[in-house]
């Protein structure tokens, strides 16, 4: 295909405008936007399988990876009437239109946008209060090297099989391991995450020289497992999407018996789509494995009882109720000796001057720094 000013591409029965084919998003292997879009189309059975009917981040890299991305989590003004969205609800009020990406016509729209890499929310549209996914994100700490994380997966597998549950695994593209995990859509995030926590300290709980479940850094050591990626409005790059990697990793999904020897330089975009015609797709069948929580849920209750009460949620959400000090321990002067137990009154709340309300379970509350979200506060929330 000849690459000039713009390309019309029909797909999925759409016509869908590539502006710009041929600008550099990769600069070290020379790959372009049409490179990234054909790569897209290729994977896209397998890509879709993570994105449809999800509420999707845009994440922009309008000049290519050498340049910071702007965060977009509304779609602009004058779409093509085909384009698929959910109406996102925040506690202040506002909405916001959200990228729901269903076909392929969808991954080329996002991707002239300069989207390189999708970040769904773990819900559907239809339900955007109940995730249908509990994700496990294990991201090494700088002391630790790849080999690390592959074994503390492998304890997340177990882990996961001990509590009746089915593990997905993909490579991050980045520097970790992902696993996704379906659920019944019957539990709210406040519990998804609660069931996230109680799979992290277990991990650390049987491999305590491998693992941490703490939050500041700190306090970490070897593969943090970040249960609060399964807090709301938390994302994570979709199974199959390229990265923003000079080498344009893609984060591809495992089978568990290629974990241990899974390397992710050789997961790219110009190697992906020929490894789903060989090996096809090892997470095709998530939706039809939904798990129940349940037993992670008891595990909590027992953490709970035992003295182990909630852990720091990121930043910039409400305090929650139970939640220890958010405070760095080196900087706590007053940091008791002792645990506390669920439930202990705790220091906290939301902003000086903002009435709470319900704003901890609104979907849309502030998401993490740096993706350039409005504040969610609204002034008839300030008195």
């Amino acid at each position: 295909m000849a690459k000039s000013e713009y390309t019309m591409l029909e797909v999925a029965g759409h016509e869908v405008r590539l502006s710009n084919p041929g600008k550099v998003y990769f600069p070290k292997p020379g790959w372009t936007k049409l490179d990234l879009v054909e790569y897209y189309l290729a994977a896209a059975d397998a890509v879709l399988v993570h994105l449809r009917e999800r509420p999707t981040v845009m994440k922009r890299f309008v000049n290519g990876i050498n340049e910071d991305p702007i965060w977009q989590k509304r779609v602009p003004k004058n779409l093509p009437e085909w384009l698929q969205t959910a109406t996102v609800a925040f506690p202040s009020g506002r909405t916001a239109e959200e990228l729901v990406a269903n076909d392929e016509a969808h991954l080329a729209w996002a991707v002239n946008l300069g989207v390189i890499d999708f970040n769904p929310h773990p819900v559907r549209r239809d339900d955007l209060d109940h995730p249908d996914e509990l994700r496990v994100d294990l991201d090494p700490t700088p002391d630790v090297g790849w080999p690390e994380v592959r074994k503390t997966a492998m304890v997340v597998n177990e882990v996961l099989n001990d509590h009746g549950l089915r593990g997905y695994p993909k490579v991050s593209g980045s520097k970790g391991i992902h696993v996704n995990v379906r659920i019944e859509p019957i539990h709210d995030y406040i519990e998804v995450r609660r069931a996230a926590l109680a799979l992290a300290r277990e991990v650390e709980r049987r491999a305590p020289d491998l693992a941490t479940s703490k939050w500041w850094k700190e306090e970490r050591h070897g593969v943090f497992v970040d249960y609060n990626q399964n807090a709301r409005d938390r994302t994570v790059a979709s199974g199959y999407s390229v990265r923003p990697t000079p080498d344009a990793r893609v984060s591809c999904a495992l089978a568990w018996d290629e974990v241990p020897d899974a390397e992710p330089g050789e997961l790219r975009l110009d190697t992906v789509p020929q490894r789903l015609q060989t090996v096809g797709d090892p997470a095709a069948d998530i939706d039809l494995v939904p798990g129940s929580l349940d037993a992670l849920l008891d595990l909590a209750r027992r953490d709970e009882e035992g003295g182990l009460g909630d852990a720091p949620w990121p930043p910039h959400f409400p305090k929650q109720r139970g939640e220890p000090k958010r405070v760095q321990p080196s900087r706590d002067t007053d940091r008791p000796t002792h645990r506390g137990r669920a439930g202990d009154p705790q220091p906290g709340g939301p902003p000086p001057g903002v009435t709470l309300g319900n704003s901890q379970r609104g979907f849309g509350s502030k998401p993490r720094t740096g993706q350039g979200y409005e504040d969610d506060w609204s002034e008839s929330e300030k008195t």
